[in-house]
């Protein structure tokens, strides 16, 4: 029996840290034997570059011919992959992964342009998803932003690889980073977009909470910074802070979970069901005064949370495992049905 073919519609390139967890998913399927193929959507926003795209496009699904196409966001990506699975290779089951901001709201003070480009955004990822075999959405309360085909989503994390992001001593990651062993650390994923991130309100938090602490730093992550370097910046900080406006379930945390880091946030997205009986971690009010006095009781003695109990819950075995089941269960279906056939009576139950 021939290995099960997904392919992988990305949006962004190939090269840095943009869309790694999509990426490392398919490291984890392909370890559990499925064929698993990239596409990565170079451009969203220029029409004759995205005609490019849809050429090339094409001429990988040929090549390829998968029994299931997986779009990992929701906007154009989700749209491109559902025309492809539409017209290009007819009858293909299609599954598009929801991530965060393809369904939440932009944040308050956001300019009218800005503004303008989220809303078409979201609206083409609820048209997309009139097209999707199945939805997997990041959070639960991600899959509340659906208009439509609730009944047809499930939840399931990007996933996080545990023998990557795994515990180490403090004091030795320190070293090698050229850290000083008394500074107190405090990680913020900046990732590509501060302004939803809420850098602003990180700095002014960190800031006070320098007032109340001799040695606080803040250490940000940026869209620069390698994947491989984030494991060790984790062990060599004394806790994580989130405080972003809008999350859908954000991976940082749970990268930081499975290394027993302590972590501040916000309540977004899924952080406070993530940090449930979490020791030494806390969610607070978005008020950078609040932030900071919670920051100042995490830092004043080093500690080390015990969020690796819970990683089960987002392992990325376990993930890949639930896509594996659920490609099966489409690509079964789409191998016995001929694919126009299974086009009509797709769209036909919708």
């Amino acid at each position: 029996m021939s290995a099960l073919r997904v392919l992988f519609v990305i949006p962004g390139l190939a090269e840095g840290s943009s869309m790694i967890f999509a990426r490392r998913q398919a490291e984890s399927l392909t370890r559990q034997g499925v064929e698993v193929d990239l596409f990565h959507l170079r451009s969203r926003t220029s029409l004759p570059e995205l005609i490019r795209e849809w050429r090339r496009f094409r001429r990988r699904l040929r090549r390829v011919n998968p029994q299931v196409i997986h779009a990992h966001f929701g906007t154009v990506t989700a749209c491109f992959a559902a025309w492809g699975a539409t017209f290009a290779i007819p009858g293909r089951p299609l599954v598009i992964t929801y991530r965060g901001s393809d369904l939440n709201p932009v944040a308050q003070g956001v300019g009218w342009r800005a503004r303008l480009r989220a809303a078409a955004g979201r609206a083409l990822s609820q048209l997309a998803a009139l097209r999707a075999d199945r939805i997997v959405c990041v959070s639960s309360r991600l899959r509340q932003r659906l208009w439509w085909r609730r009944g047809n989503a499930v939840v399931l994390p990007s996933g996080v690889d545990t023998e990557v992001f795994r515990p180490e001593p403090r004091e030795r990651v320190r070293a090698r980073l050229g850290w000083s062993a008394a500074e107190r650390v405090v990680l913020f994923n900046a990732g590509n977009n501060p302004a939803l991130k809420r850098l602003d309100l990180a700095r002014k938090a960190v800031g006070l909470a320098g007032d109340l602490l001799d040695g606080v730093r803040l250490e940000v992550l940026d869209g620069r910074r390698r994947p491989d370097q984030v494991p060790e910046l984790l062990n060599g900080a004394d806790c994580l802070l989130l405080t972003s406006d809008q999350e859908g379930s954000p991976t940082i945390l749970q990268e930081a979970l499975a290394c027993n880091l302590p972590v501040v946030s916000v309540d977004t997205g899924d952080c406070a069901s993530r940090l449930a009986g979490v020791q030494y971690c806390s969610i607070v009010a978005r008020e950078p005064g609040a932030i900071a006095a919670e920051l100042a009781r995490a830092l004043e003695t080093p500690v080390r949370s015990n969020g690796r109990d819970k990683v089960r819950e987002f392992s990325s075995q376990r993930i890949a495992g639930e896509l594996r089941r659920i490609y099966l269960e489409l690509g079964a279906g789409a191998e016995r049905t001929p694919a126009g056939t299974r086009a009509q009576a797709s769209r036909g139950a919708r």
